[in-house]
């Protein structure tokens, strides 16, 4: 693709050097007959793929046509990250055999597996991993796998036997997989291959546990790699020349319309992490952009008349969506940004692959995430709310919530609300969606009919177990940061509880949306701090705030502030 590798995985370099892709066998080699041949003699097989596999996209197509009978997922959660994701729910709720390897028991896909294999995460794996810069480095675990959860490795070879594949499978450790990945990268490799760690295929175990980070190629025991793998020539061609290609622009397939004006853009947001099956279940991480949103620039949301935390309904030709509203003024005229990390897990309809259009990249495969023609328009709503428990919610069971998105928070769970039906007496639907057993259960309730605002809390004990807020329009509900507080309290006071029926914590400073996830600073904390204590600049932000001195992830966002400060003065 160019000079430079754009990857988004720490270790797609590796996954490629062992085959991973369904474009290319194992140790860089590609369907050549001598390859497969070389291939057969290598591994003492006459089972080896002559021809490329299907591609992700194509592979799901196969499955709904019914081509592929049978599947088998390894960590990934395609219902939610390919595009057009309910073609692939289909597909799957279709297939015969649906087999998924995972370190979370409950994900969009685990719903359409018919066997669930416990895999050990990230932390709990041991084994090597190579960086863009084919620069090897041993991965070592720091946790032990819970239960029965067990690495890949194991599982694949442990499948195998019991297919009647014991010799060619009878691995015990990771270092055992590895001695003969490098085996094979130097089997008869006379230059013509690049991928060559042949110089590590005599490792004991002892050795590769102490391996250090080494870049390949490496064919001779006792060196330190390559550096530079190109310089003064060196390239994979005939005479070692790089060649420049040519390529006319083409652009998208579809294109935006007076039904679709929009371009939807997709990607991730600065917190978390794909479909969020970890990061969604640290308070920290989500507590910067609690819901799913879709980013306009103001003039746009202005035509279209959508305030800024409204709700906004996202359609294209293959998907639909319901998230906030959010006036982003860098946000291009135009185009709309939504992102990909909401699952059916943590809101109601906010899976933005199932939106995407599937076009594909006819050589590489990948799907066309960064341009959609879209529609956009408000989705009224009768009442808006949230609801805080102390146990985990399952708002999906519950026909009266047209939207909720989950938000973990610390000592308690938050599910923002919206209904496009009125409650004229909410008291009977709340008792029952806070119902508790016990018997020393108290209930605070505060309705304010002709308002459309309702209040209410329960208390087990002395403790906080949940309470609801409903309100006409999405700015008429309070702060929430001092709703989570209570749930850490053992003990709450008389004034804690006039609090939650007045919806507000006497004299209390709303710290407003949080900016830094580390140390828990809000946008209006950080303000005054600006604004009224002169503090202009990130290190002195830093020094009062805590705000940016730990992953520095919000500087960007606290410069902001600081400027548009100063453009105000």
């Amino acid at each position: 693709m160019g000079p430079f590798s754009v990857t988004g995985q720490p270790n797609a370099m590796g996954g490629r050097e062992v085959g991973g892709l369904a474009t290319t066998l194992a140790a860089h080699m590609d369907f050549s007959a001598d390859n497969v041949e070389r291939l057969r003699r290598f591994w003492g097989s006459d089972k080896v793929a002559v021809t490329p596999g299907l591609k992700a996209l194509d592979l799901f197509t196969a499955i709904g046509d019914g081509r592929v009978k049978a599947v088998w997922i390894m960590a990934t959660n395609p219902l939610v990250s390919l595009p057009d994701a309910d073609r692939v729910r289909r597909a799957l709720s279709a297939c015969d055999l649906v087999v998924l390897s995972d370190c979370c028991a409950d994900t969009d896909t685990a719903r359409y597996a018919h066997v669930l294999l416990p895999a050990a995460a990230w932390g709990e794996k041991d084994g090597t991993v190579t960086n863009s810069e084919r620069r090897i480095s041993r991965q070592r675990s720091f946790l032990e796998p819970p239960g029965e959860a067990q690495p890949d490795w194991w599982i694949i070879s442990r499948v195998a036997r019991r297919m009647g594949y014991s010799a060619a499978f009878a691995y015990e450790r990771p270092a055992d997989i590895f001695a003969e990945h490098a085996r094979l990268s130097a089997f008869e490799n006379h230059g013509t291959r690049r991928f060559n760690i042949g110089g590590l295929a005599g490792l004991d175990a002892t050795a590769y546990d102490a391996l250090e980070p080494v870049q390949w190629p490496l064919p001779e025991p006792g060196g330190h790699g390559r550096e530079r793998l190109c310089d003064n020539g060196g390239f994979s061609t005939a005479d070692g020349r790089a060649r420049f290609q040519a390529l006319d622009y083409t652009p998208p397939r579809h294109g935006c319309d007076e039904v679709y004006p929009f371009i939807l853009n997709s990607g991730r947001i600065r917190d978390h992490w794909h479909s969020m099956t970890r990061t969604g279940k640290s308070a920290t991480l989500s507590a910067h952009l609690a819901e799913p949103f879709v980013a306009l620039a103001p003039q746009d949301a202005g035509t279209l008349h959508l305030e800024d935390g409204a709700l906004a309904e996202v359609r294209t030709r293959w998907g639909r969506l319901i998230a906030r509203v959010r006036h982003e003024p860098g946000q291009r005229r135009g185009e709309i940004f939504v992102p990909i990390h909401w699952t059916d897990q943590y809101a109601s309809c906010a899976r933005t692959g199932a939106l995407v259009n599937p076009v594909a990249d006819p050589v590489s495969g990948e799907p066309e995430f960064k341009h959609t023609p879209a529609q956009v328009r408000a989705w009224p709503v009768a009442w808006y709310g949230f609801l805080y428990t102390a146990t985990p919610p399952h708002p999906e069971k519950d026909n009266a919530f047209d939207y909720w998105a989950v938000i973990r928070g610390r000592d308690c769970w938050r599910t923002e609300l919206a209904g496009r039906e009125n409650h004229v007496y909410w008291a009977p639907w709340a008792r029952r969606l806070l119902a508790g057993t016990a018997p020393d259960t108290d209930w605070l309730e505060f309705a304010d009919t002709r308002a459309g605002c309702y209040r209410a809390a329960r208390i087990a004990g002395d403790r906080l177990a949940a309470c609801l807020f409903i309100a006409p329009a999405a700015d008429r509900l309070p702060a929430r940061d001092w709703l989570e507080a209570l749930f850490a309290k053992t003990v709450l006071t008389t004034a804690d509880r006039s609090a939650l029926l007045a919806g507000g914590a006497p004299g209390s400073a709303d710290p407003g949306p949080t900016v830094c996830a580390c140390h828990g600073v809000g946008r209006n904390t950080l303000l005054r701090a600006i604004n009224e204590d002169g503090l202009h600049s990130t290190d002195a932000l830093g020094d009062k705030l805590h705000a940016g001195t730990n992953c520095g992830a919000c500087l960007p966002e606290l410069r902001n502030l600081i400027d548009s400060a100063a453009d105000m003065a």
